[in-house]
């Protein structure tokens, strides 16, 4: 009986394995039983193979994988800045017709069933804690501005854009414990030639655009926390397991980000598949963190050392950037790795330290991984960013106002265009009359201008224009605006803090110092991969400037409350003396008799006297 029952066993076993192998061949479609392809920023590289039923059977690919990298970079400031990076890669299509997907293994079922319910095909969405400080920091890997940021493709099938995206934005609060929900169409826009597409197709339809920011928006543990769980691994393996909140938050700069797209999966782009990148950036200052000396490591940054890898993760890598370091003049890299890598990033030549947590030997007799950076020497001053921007409101009183925005070229020899993009909130009236562009004291006439004018309480203002910025200058963009007064009930709880308003987006090609990879299948890190290139000679650059703080005509809200009380005593003390002299009964009583008088009365009476 225990060989009949063991023999059975082992058959039911078996059948288990072969239905999984049919189902992931069902999922698959055609095209997964051929060799793995070269991983990369838009290749899907299958890390893991399904068991086979019999001892001789063949491996099935998997349709998923994923991947994670952590770069850290020692800033010029003193600062440090560390880029987390996780992509999961699934061949699958959420936008089949009648075709629904059901199996979901490192991809999360919420995003999938939101790409699947409201036809999404491109989703970037960002929360950000703190401003970027381009001038101290440099460019950032992928930027993000102030607050919440939320721009969808949807797919061209769909009828109803604006209820999908009202829809859209309810789920995604859900989702991430945001206030996504306050995004309506008073702070939603659709760009005309702005945010392209970074995954496949070259949409010119922007009718399916929608783009919106939360300037106010605050990101705390509760946004960390659902961001955490779309991972693979969650937050108990693999570098996540460094995303401490009490460490992450007492930063200077934090911001976190899902990317949602479809990308190729080899170069002639055969087959596709959905790529979704969540990518974590945090800047460490010296000052707040309380330390007295330039040492930086992964405990002192994270209170936490690394372990071991995310198992469910084909690659899992750290890299330190070493590029102004090559001899060790500047500061000192335990435990040292004889693994280096070049990159191209932003435009650039980087050389990193890379450390592969797959390997055992990567944690040593200790069996953790402790990154330790002692500065030895001062640094040198940063190259300034060939491209940054800067804004701010002029003006005095509290009728009319000028917005100031700066677009500074840093490079010696050549000019290059950008594209800006000014979302302004209606009750900022703009004088688009007074709109004036200036480059060293030259009027700069755009060559291109889109303005879509604001409609009180419905839609805010759109201005995109595409400027050409001289060699070595900074181009100043002006226009004046009227504030408008609110409805009483439409005021914020604190009014006198004032009103935010979304920072400027510039968008531009900027010349590269070396030749850029068009390749973009081509294996190389995560954080070199994000943007698209299509030039050897160029690379994308997102900026975004400060948000604005205006102040608007407020009115005094002690008021209502002094009217309230003086009404209420009004009322306390006529109408209740009024009411009670109405209801009231009155009676006429005798005053009593004192104790004297009634013993002199009752002696008066015995003697026979009248009484008093």
């Amino acid at each position: 009986m225990a060989a009949v029952g063991v023999f059975m066993l082992a058959a039911l076993v078996l059948s288990c394995k072969c239905d999984s192998v049919e189902k992931l061949s069902d999922d698959t479609g055609p095209g997964t039983g051929s060799e793995a392809e070269q991983s990369g920023p838009a290749t899907v590289s299958s890390g893991s193979e399904a068991p086979g039923g019999g001892g001789g059977g063949a491996a099935v690919s998997l349709p998923d994988s994923c991947e994670e990298e952590l770069l850290i970079r020692p800033l010029h400031s003193g600062d440090i800045y560390a880029s987390f990076q996780f992509r999961t890669l699934w061949d699958t299509d959420f936008l089949h017709q009648g075709k629904k997907v059901s199996h979901y293994r490192l991809f999360p079922k919420s995003l999938g069933q939101v790409l699947s319910k409201f036809s999404v095909r491109e989703l970037h969405i960002s929360f950000t804690q703190g401003y970027w400080r381009t001038m101290q920091w440099g460019q950032p890997i992928i930027p993000s501005p102030p607050g919440a940021e939320l721009w969808v493709w949807f797919h061209n099938t769909v009828a109803d854009v604006d209820g999908n995206w009202k829809e859209l934005t309810n789920v995604l609060s859900g989702i991430f414990c945001a206030s996504l929900n306050f995004i309506d169409s008073t702070n939603t826009v659709q760009p005309s030639a702005s945010f392209k597409p970074l995954g496949l197709g070259n949409a010119t339809d922007h009718r399916f655009l929608r783009y919106a920011t939360l300037p106010r928006e605050i990101v705390c543990t509760e946004n960390l926390t659902p961001w955490k769980k779309l991972l693979p691994c969650g937050s108990k393996a693999g570098l996540a397991v460094l995303m401490k909140s009490e460490k992450l938050f007492h930063s200077s700069f934090h911001s976190q980000a899902v990317h949602i797209r479809p990308v190729c999966k080899d170069w002639q782009c055969t087959s596709t598949a959905w790529e979704l990148r969540q990518t974590l950036n945090v800047v460490f200052d010296l000052y707040t963190s309380g330390q007295g000396k330039k040492e930086w490591s992964l405990f002192k940054m994270f209170s936490r050392t690394l372990t071991e890898a995310c198992l469910l993760a084909s690659s899992s890598k750290v890299y330190v950037d070493v590029t102004d370091n090559p001899e060790g003049e500047l500061f000192d890299l335990s435990p040292a790795t004889s693994v280096l890598s070049t990159a191209v990033v932003l435009g650039d030549r980087r050389t990193y330290s890379v450390y592969d947590l797959t390997k055992k030997e990567t944690f040593g007799q200790l069996r953790s991984l402790n990154l330790v950076l002692r500065w030895k020497g001062e640094s040198g001053d940063m190259l300034r960013p060939l491209l940054h921007a800067e804004r701010y409101v002029a003006g005095f009183g509290l009728q009319t106002g000028e917005i100031h925005t700066l677009i500074y070229n840093n490079h010696p020899y050549r000019a290059f265009p950008v594209l800006l993009l000014d979302s302004v909130p209606w009750y900022l009236r703009l004088y688009i009359h007074t709109l004036t562009v200036t480059s060293k004291t030259r009027e700069n006439k755009p060559s291109y201008i889109h303005y879509q004018p604001s409609k009180d309480r419905l839609r805010p203002h759109l201005l995109e224009m595409l400027v050409q910025l001289p060699p070595h200058s900074v181009t100043e963009v002006t226009v004046q605006f009227e504030r408008a007064l609110l409805k009483w009930t439409e005021y914020t709880p604190d009014p006198n803090h004032g009103f935010y308003v979304g920072s400027s987006v510039i968008s531009a090609l900027v010349p590269s110092v070396v030749a850029m990879d068009t390749n973009n299948t081509q294996e190389r890190p995560l954080f070199s991969s994000f943007f698209p290139t299509k030039e050897e000679s160029s690379y994308f650059v997102r900026v975004y400037t400060e948000p604005l703080l205006v102040n608007l005509p407020t009115p005094d809200f002690s008021m209502p409350y002094n009217v309230i009380c003086l009404t209420c005593t009004v009322v306390a003390v006529g109408y209740g003396s009024f009411y009670n002299l109405l209801t009231r009964t009155f009676q006429v009583e005798e005053p009593s008799q004192s104790l004297a008088k009634r013993l002199a009365n009752v002696i008066r009476r015995i003697r026979g006297v009248p009484l008093l």
